[in-house]
């Protein structure tokens, strides 16, 4: 008796998520069925802020890794300070 229950219970469930996956896949379509404008209007503004994102990203990362690099000269660590000053040398060189 108790197996019945469970099992049509079960199979409710289970209609019931594949109803909501055969809609989403549906919304999917229609999506990409759209409007081509709209479709091209939301890929740039996706694209450029994916690109400032990752300008911004990388300016920071960069600051923070020249910001250590000259905390360490002024340690003045005997091997890595030398170092970092001859790559600071061929940095000014090259400009």
């Amino acid at each position: 008796m108790f197996e019945k229950k469970d099992c049509k219970r079960k199979c409710k469930k289970t209609d019931k998520i594949n109803n909501m996956l055969e809609e989403a896949n549906l919304r999917e379509w229609s999506y990409v069925l759209g409007s081509k404008k709209e479709i091209f209007k939301r890929n740039l503004i996706a694209g450029i802020a994916r690109g400032l994102g990752m300008t911004i990203g990388l300016a920071i990362i960069t600051t923070v890794i020249i910001y250590i690099l000259q905390r360490i000269v002024k340690m003045n660590i005997p091997l890595i300070g030398d170092y970092i000053i001859d790559l600071i040398e061929i940095v000014e060189k090259r400009r």
